[in-house]
């Protein structure tokens, strides 16, 4: 079998430097290698939400974010989605108490459209009926929240 001769892939590529969104003070995240530009527009990255907090809390969160644009060799990024990782879920509801859910679309005072996913658990069980109306009151709370504040407010207020 014949050895390729050529030049390393390694060599050609250039670090870039990610920075967080907006809503987290553009602090660095991580370096990443890429042969260009092009190479980096529209990657995702995972990041748990202490790293950009630095609040221990808040490590059962992470948050997916996307490059957007790139500077030389700065990438700027926008938040995609933040989740709590299921393990920490399952960990909040135990025996003998009820969950109610809800999936809200929304869409913020400065007309960027958001999904939020809630949960709320009871102290005990409950009956579909009071499952129900705390659906419909957590709905109702959260449009008119998101319908008085923009998409910044509301990703700092489900962090706090």
């Amino acid at each position: 079998m014949a050895v390729q001769k050529g030049i390393d892939k390694w060599k050609t590529k250039r670090w870039f430097i990610v920075y967080a969104p907006k809503v987290f003070n553009e602090q660095k995240i991580c370096e990443i290698p890429a042969a260009d530009e092009k190479a980096v527009m529209g990657r995702k990255i995972k990041v748990s939400l202490d790293h950009l907090t630095h609040n221990p809390q808040h490590s059962a969160t992470n948050v997916m974010i996307k490059v957007i644009d790139v500077n030389g060799d700065a990438a700027h990024t926008k938040l995609i989605m933040m989740e709590e990782v299921y393990s920490y879920i399952r960990s909040l509801v135990r025996r003998y108490r009820s969950v109610s859910s809800a999936v809200v679309p929304v869409t913020a005072k400065d007309s960027i459209p958001i999904v939020l996913k809630v949960i709320a658990i009871t102290r005990s069980r409950t009956t579909a009926s009071r499952l129900r109306a705390i659906r419909k009151q957590m709905e109702e709370t959260i449009r008119g929240f998101t319908a008085e504040n923009d998409a910044n407010s509301i990703v700092q207020s489900v962090i706090d």
